[in-house]
């Protein structure tokens, strides 16, 4: 997730950030901002939106049930179409919620990701110039969702060349990647022209194999999931982050609900096979919401100890992996939602929601609760 341009450039423009008070520093288990992700709708690799139905009753019920029975005091709302996330974003600002404004346009040309960019940031403005406690999330993993940072023609090309087992070796070892570098030059970029539409807070949700110039950021993003590849080195990682000298925040950390998907991390919903007519998981699983609810539990602690000042877990539902009582169909299981998707069903938490909560939503709003 890339961002980049130089602070003093909005000192210049006179540009002052007074009306967030974000915090620059954490003392460690006082985590200031308590948030969750929440999509609107995001491209896939079908071309479809993971999100479908955009059922604005819906959205005020579930954005009502993240403040008031999860207690998170901050939302990153993430999506395609910028007239949804500036819906969903106005419902979560009328309730106090501080919102990261998250336009996300995959497997598109970097020219009209900027284009696109551009027309999100004009939206967010519009939003923090009544209510104030908006950021604005430039963009996420471009080097994998953006074309022409990294060689592939498709996002799973890119996927592919990402996380070869020579390019994680050349990441372990510290090797500069040229990724980077056409990355920041775009990064750049899109900074420059977004501080001369949006007046707030800018940051970025990066990538941990991606290097962005944060000295034009704001404040530092990073997508930091714990899996088996980086358990020991894992707490070393985030604490070089710390040393960047701005506030570190977690834009995503998640687990999906089954037995192994703690070591899996990000690459938990690859366990999903979406080619078949019906689609199924990839062999056999067992479903564990412990499993998830532990994850959360144990990172948040490590935040909290380092002084993290806020993270947002990924993510709250995922409309597209439905629930199944036959295991082979539980798209669930690859599902990072702390609740569970149910076919069919008006039911759920609340009426007329079509899901129920996993163990990680009581144990998540317990934890947010009590710190």
């Amino acid at each position: 997730m890339p961002v980049l341009f130089c602070h003093s450039f909005c000192t210049a423009l006179g540009f002052k950030f007074s009306f967030l008070n974000l915090p620059s520093d954490n003392k460690a288990g006082e985590m200031n901002i308590k948030g969750i992700n929440y999509d609107i709708g995001t491209k896939t690799t079908t071309g479809r939106l993971t999100r479908e139905t955009f059922d604005l009753s819906i959205v005020a019920k579930e954005i009502e049930i993240i403040k008031n029975d999860l207690h998170c005091n901050a939302i990153r709302i993430s999506g395609l179409d910028t007239e949804r996330i500036a819906v969903a974003a106005e419902i979560a600002l009328k309730l106090g919620l501080t919102v990261w404004f998250s336009p996300s346009m995959h497997y598109d040309t970097q020219e009209n990701t900027l284009k696109y960019v551009m027309q999100a940031c004009r939206a967010a403005e519009k939003l923090r110039s009544v209510y104030s406690n908006v950021i604005f999330v430039l963009g996420c993993e471009f080097t994998l969702f953006t074309a022409g940072f990294v060689r592939g023609n498709t996002g799973n090309e890119r996927l592919k060349n990402l996380f070869s087992p020579v390019s994680l070796v050349k990441n372990l070892i510290g090797m500069r990647r040229s990724y980077n570098k056409r990355l920041n030059i775009f990064l750049s970029r899109a900074v420059e022209n977004v501080r001369q539409e949006f007046h707030g807070q800018i940051t970025y949700a990066s990538g941990t194999w991606e290097k962005p110039g944060w000295e034009i950021f704001d404040l530092i993003g990073v997508d930091f999931y714990r899996s088996s590849y980086n358990k020991l080195t894992f707490l070393k990682e985030l604490q070089a982050y710390k040393k960047m000298g701005k506030p570190v925040y977690i834009m995503e950390f998640g687990c999906c609900t089954y037995k192994g998907a703690e070591d899996k991390g990000a690459m938990g919903w690859a366990i999903a096979d979406w080619k078949k007519g019906i689609p199924e998981l990839k062999g056999n699983f067992t479903r564990d919401e412990q499993v998830q609810a532990k994850y959360l539990a144990e990172l948040l602690e490590i935040f909290n100890a380092e002084g993290i000042p806020g993270a947002f877990v990924f993510t709250f539902v995922m409309y597209n992996y439905l629930h199944d009582n036959d295991p082979r169909y539980d798209m669930d299981m690859a599902s990072y939602g702390i609740v569970k998707v149910m076919p069919g069903k008006k039911g759920g938490y609340h009426q007329n929601l079509p899901w129920v909560p996993k163990q990680a939503f009581y144990d998540l709003a317990d934890y947010y609760s009590n710190h």
